[in-house]
């Protein structure tokens, strides 16, 4: 059997067991130890060089941006921002036609800024902004679809998680894809704002026929002690990554010390929350860390059986342009996110193409933002929809199902199909901030 066709073999054996229910990491390290292990003949040289791949996921300085930002997302969470965000944007927006509903878009927009988890946006405003909106007279559905649409905000709009373990797969600049997703980002919440005040004009019956604006008013001194905080931390972060003043690991420690200093200062920080806070943190950056550990095994197996250059060579050979490729791509990644999560897609996906993508001179930073607009789409689709899941879990409410999410979800998913169509399209939207 050749190199090549073991890889493909790997591959399917792969798919199988992830379809079977084994969880992802653990099946594509599996996989790329059998392959590497056939490939060379000798098990002691393939654990050898699987465990140098293991070392070398990890073992970099920038890895360190993952931690220190998912314990800021998790301390901003529970120092009570989300709702902060949530009293702003409402006050804004509010005299507007299905105002509430854009208000809900722009908290999370606020929020995205300062948090890179899509699931801690559809947990924080499921439980602020849904009995609101319900309580002003929007419909069920369009109340869970608007919070479960604008939270995928959250891995789009820097800082993200997603952009961040894509930068560490393709070895990119955590800084440039930062900088690349705010185009997008800001895109993408506009379309959402502009669609839910077209909904409630032209489609009353989905959005809510007797909507009230009458939200007890805040005076302008609570707004600004509640907005001067969030635009602070969002300074400091992202204006100190532009600026140039702080790396993306410096700035997820600065920002991460704000935030605790912020939430200490609002007295929404307490020892049980703290230890709660660090204990989550941990699970997850130890998640992320065998997701990543796992993502370089498989790169390593697949470099060695040669797929991705066959796979180039057939592209180059079928002569596919690259609009054709990208469109197929975007289309499989959808696919995927209807049975994955989107973390598991990008380790499957991400280093089957990378090799392919570089050989036609893409921009790896372009591609990076359409691979995660296209996986975000992804947490919307039935029958695995994580935010969708999330939402149902956080509302425990007999009275709405999962259909009534998804229907709700789906205007928000054709909207940021027509997002991902304008980046594909016209890349300096996510590319025109870089200096290049």
């Amino acid at each position: 059997m050749t190199d090549f066709a073991i890889g493909i073999f790997s591959l399917v054996a792969m798919g199988g067991l992830v379809l079977g229910g084994l969880y992802v990491p653990i099946a594509l390290i599996l996989c790329s130890f059998v392959g590497v292990w056939a490939i060379k003949g000798n098990i002691l040289l393939a654990t050898k060089m699987l465990g140098l791949a293991a070392n070398d996921a990890i073992s970099s300085y920038f890895f360190g941006v993952v931690p220190v930002f998912v314990l800021m997302g998790f301390l901003v969470s529970e120092s009570g921002m989300g709702r902060d965000a949530f009293d702003v944007a409402n006050a804004m927006f509010k005299r507007i036609k299905g105002g509430l509903g854009v208000g809900t878009i722009a908290a999370n927009t606020i929020f995205a800024a300062i948090t890179g988890i899509s699931i801690a946006s559809a947990a924080v405003f499921t439980k602020i902004a849904v009995p609101e909106l319900r309580r002003h007279g929007y419909g069920t559905r369009f109340s869970v679809g608007v919070v479960a649409g604008s939270s995928v905000l959250g891995m789009l709009i820097p800082p993200s998680l997603l952009l961040i373990l894509y930068g560490l797969l393709a070895e990119q600049s955590i800084g440039d894809l930062f900088l690349a997703g705010l185009g997008p980002g800001l895109v993408l919440a506009l379309f959402f704002g502009i669609g839910t005040v077209a909904m409630a004009v032209f489609w009353p019956g989905f959005v809510g026929r007797n909507l009230s604006a009458d939200s007890e008013e805040i005076p302008p001194s609570e707004l600004m002690r509640k907005g001067l905080p969030i635009a602070g931390l969002i300074a400091l972060v992202l204006g100190g990554i532009y600026a140039g003043f702080f790396t993306p690991v410096e700035a997820g420690a600065v920002g991460t010390a704000g935030a605790l200093i912020i939430g200490l200062l609002k007295r929404r920080l307490d020892w049980a929350s703290l230890w709660r806070v660090l204990v989550e943190t941990g699970m997850i950056t130890a998640a992320i860390s065998f997701l990543i550990i796992a993502a370089q095994m498989y790169s390593r197996m697949l470099a060695f059986s040669g797929v991705p250059a066959g796979f180039g060579n057939m592209v180059a050979g079928a002569d596919i342009n690259l609009l054709s490729l990208m469109l197929l791509y975007c289309l499989v990644v959808i696919l995927m996110g209807m049975i994955l999560d989107s973390g598991s897609i990008m380790l499957i996906l991400v280093p089957l193409m990378l090799p392919v993508i570089t050989s036609l001179g893409v921009d790896l930073v372009w591609f990076g933002i359409v691979t995660v607009i296209a996986v975000e789409i992804g947490l919307l689709t039935p029958p695995f929809g994580i935010s969708v899941y999330v939402i149902k879990a956080t509302l425990d409410d007999p009275e709405i199902a999962l259909k009534d999410i998804f229907i709700g979800a789906a205007p928000f998913a054709a909207m940021m199909l027509v997002c991902l169509a304008l980046v594909i399209l016209y890349p300096p939207i996510a590319t025109g901030l870089l200096d290049r």
